[in-house]
């Protein structure tokens, strides 16, 4: 039984998630194992997704956009995962507009939004997180000096995802040293940088494997040179700016993790119906049943938050707890339902063609990123209980 949604005019959401689970039909369990091994980018599924307009869902249609709710991006960010696909390709088209739509200029929307809308460019780096400051964003070392029409960066990045992929790449970078800033959070600022033209010429990108196929990579700066007018916002605020992309980055990767407890407990729940052993259906067991229906359970009550997190995303509502309890919540939910789903199968949940070993991998990421479970309950802990600050 599925919860009745409720969204904004113009959002048709059960067609949303009809169109995109058939988009996702077109591509099956091997396409994705077949990419899983040789830790391949999907580029037909991207362009795909692209050319039927869902990754331009929160651009608003004066620029080409879909012009669609926070609420409805949610929901084709869950039923690509609920089909068995990876939106982790791609998700940071969703979530790293919040920044350049709610932050850029006129002239900057103007110049980009169409582009990324039309699929012409692909912003999906988002260079936030350094290898020796790791989620203290406040004490990141990249730097950015202005010199005349320019800023010149230097420093480094790590698990900036799908750069050898992007075009533009949102990177936040130090532009006031961390002693002479007035507020803790102030002296950093977020610039749009065009990766066609610094490759080579200031950006080197390393590959990183890891234990999913995340296309993830580590970025060095070495004098690469941004023109000024892509500085988003006032120099300085870059870090308040990214706290709202953060809050969208957050609901969506929610929103996918519903998606992957969704798929891992229909997994189960057909093969406990079909496997037979000992003369009866698994699925008689209790033993097998309960853990089936609790996933389902914690699914169910994460998905409520998910929901809740976006309807105040969009009617532009302080969101920080409910992003943050949604993310929480949700992964969670999918790491409980990978691991029921794997032990119904037992010996078979190993095998690559049943998909559920690659998608186990692939939802336990969410554990740790796009922020760590420590994290939110910290963040909780202090803005929500008013608890001392523990760190």
């Amino acid at each position: 039984m599925a919860l009745a949604e409720t969204h904004p005019a113009g959002d048709d959401l059960a067609q949303i998630r009809e169109s995109v689970r058939a988009l996702c039909a077109k591509f099956p369990g091997e396409y994705w194992r077949v990419l899983d091994r040789e830790r391949g980018y999907p580029a037909e599924f991207v362009t795909a997704l692209t050319q039927a307009g869902f990754l331009a869902a929160l651009i608003p249609e004066d620029y080409g956009g879909s012009g669609l709710s926070m609420t409805a991006a949610a929901a084709i960010m869950e039923e690509i995962q609920a089909s068995g696909c990876n939106s982790a390709a791609c998700h940071a088209q969703m979530y790293t507009m919040g920044t350049l739509l709610r932050h850029g200029s006129a002239a900057q929307k103007a110049r980009w939004l169409p582009g990324i809308a039309s699929g012409q460019l692909r912003l999906q780096a988002f260079g936030v997180t350094e290898p020796t400051t790791g989620s203290d964003t406040l004490a990141l070392r990249t730097t950015a000096v202005r010199e005349g029409d320019h800023y010149i960066i230097n420093g480094q990045k790590i698990w900036t995802s799908r750069a050898e992929h992007s075009d533009l790449l949102l990177l936040l970078a130090r532009t006031t040293p961390r002693e002479p800033a007035k507020k803790r959070t102030e002296g950093l600022s977020v610039f749009l940088v065009d990766m066609r033209l610094a490759q080579g010429t200031g950006i080197s990108v390393n590959p990183i494997r890891t234990m999913m196929n995340h296309a993830t990579t580590e970025l060095f700066f070495d004098d690469l040179r941004v023109p000024a007018e892509n500085l988003i916002g006032e120099e300085g605020q870059g870090f308040r700016y990214i706290l709202s992309g953060m809050n969208a980055e957050r609901i969506l990767i929610a929103a996918e993790c519903i998606g992957d407890a969704k798929w891992f407990i229909a997994k189960a729940t057909a093969y406990a119906k079909e496997r037979v052993v000992f003369g009866r259906p698994i699925g008689q067991n209790q033993g097998v049943q309960f853990p089936i229906a609790r996933a389902y359970a914690q699914m169910r009550a994460a998905e409520l938050m998910v929901r809740e997190a976006a309807s105040l995303y969009q009617a532009g509502r302080d969101c920080g707890a409910e992003a943050n309890m949604a993310k929480l919540l949700a992964a969670d939910a999918s790491w409980a339902a990978a691991d029921m789903c794997l032990q119904t199968h037992g010996g078979f949940g190993f095998a690559e063609e049943f998909d559920i070993e690659r998608k186990f991998r692939e939802t336990r990421l969410y554990q740790t990123a796009p922020i760590s479970t420590n994290l939110i309950l910290s963040y909780l802990a202090e803005h929500v209980l008013g608890l001392p600050r523990s760190y």
